[in-house]
């Protein structure tokens, strides 16, 4: 079963609870099982490979002991259940948001302590009157803090490690040529992260019909991810299937200019699978 998966690197789990890394190469062969006997095969692209897709591989170990796939298959009706399963992560993907904005109210906070911190400080010495018990309070204080940035800087099964916005005008879903250099010096920036994945999302402002809004920012979300791979050379293995949102997930009021401008938008993430970051910590550890 695919547990998870950043870019070429799929995490698998068996029906032992025992966990692999299967690599994908660009020779690797992905294809749906077909027929009464299970005897064809129907060749598949590598972006059916999701998570709660039960798969089998063949291939060879490398001298990591991971596993390099030459070919990788599954069933018909198990890559609709995963679908089924991918289709339901949008109350996820909405829960994330909720815990975004809660991030960004917990940083308002975590910033207002620290100014309270450095006024204290700044009082303290002015008079002169800092004793071992103030002292501790006040480390205590930025003990309390730190952690609190810790905690609050992993969001669901990913790490976000980095983040661009691209906006477009009303009912326009051309690139503009202005982003593309903000494009990719962040696709640079991606590639220098250990199994990164790309995140592409589109989004639309609510002037018009939902068909077409949500026509709009599947186009925007494809128009950026082509820019990314064809412009920027990111590899097909570590670009998610695009995301389109149409009106959801508004930033702005739709009642100003400014606010719709607002919405137009696609939103590009570098993401880290945290069970990737453990597994590649873990292997550099003596």
């Amino acid at each position: 079963m695919i547990e998870g998966r950043s870019g070429a690197k799929i995490i698998l789990r068996s029906a032992d609870s025992v966990q692999a890394i299967v690599l994908l190469t660009d020779s690797t062969q992905v294809g749906q099982i077909q027929g009464v006997l299970k005897a064809r095969r129907k060749e598949m692209s590598m972006a059916a490979l999701i998570p709660g897709l039960a798969v089998e591989v063949e291939g060879t170990y490398n001298e990591q002991r991971q596993l390099v796939a030459k070919v990788v298959k599954f069933k018909g009706d198990d890559l609709a259940r995963a679908r089924s399963i991918q289709a339901g992560m949008k109350e996820t993907q909405a829960k994330v948001q909720q815990s975004e904005e809660e991030l960004q109210r917990q940083n308002a906070a975590l910033q207002a302590q620290r100014e309270a911190l450095q006024q204290q400080q700044e009082q303290l010495t002015a008079e002169q009157k800092k004793t071992a018990a103030n002292q501790a309070a006040i480390a205590a204080n930025r003990a309390s803090i730190e952690a609190a940035v810790a905690r609050f800087g992993q969001l669901d099964d990913y790490y976000i490690l980095d983040e661009a916005t691209v906006y477009f005008d009303n009912g326009k879903t051309a690139l503009d040529s202005k982003y593309k250099p903000q494009l990719a010096q962040f696709a640079d920036r991606a590639k220098k992260v250990e199994a990164y994945m790309i995140q592409v999302v589109g989004y639309a402002s609510s002037s018009g019909s939902e068909e077409v809004n949500q026509r709009l920012s599947e186009d925007r979300a494809h128009n950026v991810t082509n820019y990314l791979l064809q412009q920027c050379r990111i590899p097909l293995t570590n670009v998610m299937a695009p995301g389109a949102m149409g009106e959801s997930e508004q930033v702005a009021t739709n009642k100003t200019v400014e606010g719709q401008a607002a919405n137009r938008r696609v939103v590009v993430r570098v993401l880290q699978n945290k069970g990737v970051a453990g597994l590649t910590q873990a292997a550099a550890k003596p």
